[in-house]
Parts: C-alpha cells; structure tokens; sequence
C-alpha cells in the first residue's frame, strides 16, 4: 500500500467508500466484513456520510471499529442532506417534523429542492448524530456534503455567510476535541466553469475558513470526482491562485488541501473490455485495473475512494498496488489522447 503523509494522518492511496447498497441488514453484514478486511490489508481511509443508507453506513462503520485500532483508521463523514435513520417506527416525514422542524433544528425554508440544508443548528445536530453512529468520540475528517446546492435557491453572498457560520461551528468542535479537521465534499461545484450557478471558487473558501479559523484554521480536505470520463478535476483550470488560472487539483496543492477522489469507477461503468496494448500502455494486467490506475496515477490526487461492499471486490481492487503508479507525463499524454 502506498501511503500518503498529511496534517499527522497516514492515508492510504485507496480508501473504502460506503454509499453504494441497499439499507438492509445482509448489506450491513456485507460492509462490516469489507471494512475490517481492508484494515488489515493495510487501508487507514474509510469514507461516509450521516444519509448514506439511512445512516445505516456509519452504524456499520462503528461497529467495524469496535474490532480495530481506532487509531490507525482515518474516519470521514459528511453532513448536509436531510437525514432520516432506518430504524424509526414511523413515517419519514413525521419523524422529520417532530424532530427536527418543531424543535426548531430546521426551518423548511432552509432546504433546497434536493433536501440540502446548510445551517449551523442542523450541522451541529448531524456533526452529534454521527458521533453516536459511529460510536467514536471524534471524527477526523467532517466534510459539508455538496454545499454547492445551496446556490441553486441562495444568493453567492447569503451562502458564504451560511458557510463561515458552519466553518466557525466546525472550528469549535476542534477546540472540543470532537473534530481533527474539515472540508468540503462536492459533486458538481470544483468541476464546473466560473460561470456556471454551482461553481466554487476554493480561494473564497480558503478565504472563509481564514476568517472563521485564523492561520491556523482547520480547513484542509477537499472531495471531488474524477475519473477517465470526468476529467475537469485535472483538465478544466477554473480555479484562480494568486493570479493565476489553475485546475481544482493544482489550486489544492498550492493552498495545502489534500484530495478524496469520489466516483474513480463510476459505479464499476467504466470497466470494460480492452486489448493487451492498452492495459501494457497503463501498465496493468487486468482492465478492472485500469480506472484506478488512471486516478491514483494523477498529479495532486491524494486518495481514492472506493465504494467497496465485499471483501472479493475489495481484493480486486488492492491488487492495484501490485503495479507502480504511471509517471505524471503519462497521464497528461493520455488526457491529451482524449481531446
């Protein structure tokens, strides 16, 4: 395994991600028995979110960790979505009303049309929900799950204003020991054009978690897709560092963020058939090898997320360590074959 040193963490360059699968209890099983053999196969990154499965995701995860070293595992988890568990007695959204709109969490104002909620009050009632799924009294690494979507029904000015109020709040659960550091998972917001609604600009974050943090703030992870169909984190240079134009990929590195890669195999669709020349050209022997090999080969990726729920896809996938990366020419001639 190759391994990634950054603010103290050890990360492995594959990491397991938990979004795929149905929410139900063979899956669970299924899950539990991944994560605990990837451990021992040397992976440290395990990725989630408080909605993935119904939260069944995270419980999942916090029983796999009574049976590891805590220590030795990087957790990750997102807050954002509305959120529902799988084990209330009722229906869905008269829990979401007696729970948290009454109680004042939520205003139902304050959701987009994709049931996104970006609010101090409601990340903090998230931030505490994970903590008790994942049966652990820190996490490491909290990301704001696709903050993006607030642009679609907020003004630029009112959704920064809503990100430094939940950046600060974030800052606070560091100083409870809650929390080692935070960041942004995002879909479509580092891979569009300025002009796009959704469009982030990552000096402006890094700009707000100065202001919520001070130097030494907390900010420092990013998640984004990328893949062999999904180039923009690599190719696209939409974002401005000191002047001057930059992909997403090179505005991380010179702003000191590291980089989880979502959606490597898009969902297993962009494995397929190939002829021997090309898996020798990505020096690999198997063309299930090939999406992986592509990412972790990139400059400025940090690790690849993986969404792995059975310990035989699991053993696929690690055999990618097998092989050494392409050199970074590589795959600039290979972004470039593609144009």
């Amino acid at each position: 395994m190759i391994y990634k040193e950054f603010a103290g963490f050890k990360l492995s360059e594959i990491g397991i991600g938990t979004y795929l699968g149905n929410p139900d209890e063979q899956t669970d099983k299924s899950y539990r028995e991944t994560i605990i053999e990837g451990i021992k196969k040397g992976i440290t990154v395990i990725d989630t979110a408080l909605n993935y499965r119904n939260m069944r995701s995270e419980k999942v995860i916090g029983e796999a960790l009574e049976e590891l070293n805590r220590n030795e595992v990087v957790i990750s988890t997102k807050g954002g979505y509305v959120a529902v568990p799988y084990y209330i007695d009722k229906d869905p959204t008269q829990w979401f009303k007696e729970e948290l709109v009454r109680t004042g969490i939520v205003h139902p104002s304050e959701i987009t049309q994709t049931g996104n909620i970006l609010t101090e009050k409601y990340i903090n009632w998230a931030f505490e929900k994970s903590l008790e799924n994942l049966k652990t009294d820190r996490i490491d690494v909290y990301f704001v799950h696709n903050p993006e979507d607030q642009l679609l029904k907020f003004g630029r000015e009112e959704f920064y204003s809503k990100l430094q109020g939940v950046f600060s709040l974030l800052e606070n659960k560091v100083k409870e020991g809650k929390l080692r550091y935070y960041g942004i998972a995002t879909w479509n917001g580092l891979r569009v054009p300025p002009e796009s609604k959704q469009y982030l600009n990552l000096g402006d974050i890094h700009r707000i978690a100065l202001s919520a943090g001070g130097e030494n703030h907390h900010f420092r992870f990013i998640q984004l897709p990328y893949n062999i169909a999904m180039l923009e984190a690599f190719s696209l240079k939409n974002q401005t560092i000191n002047g001057e134009p930059v992909s997403t990929l090179e505005a991380a590195r010179k702003l000191g963020l590291y980089t989880y890669i979502s959606a490597s195999l898009m969902q297993g669709r962009l494995i397929r058939p190939v002829a021997p020349e090309i898996m020798a050209r990505f020096g690999v022997d198997s063309p299930a090898l090939i999406p992986l090999q592509f990412v972790r080969s990139t400059p400025g990726v940090g690790t690849v997320l993986v969404g792995t729920s059975k310990v035989q896809h699991l053993e696929e996938n690690l055999r990618i360590e097998e092989f050494s990366p392409l050199p970074p020419e590589a795959i600039s001639q290979l972004i470039e074959s593609r144009r």
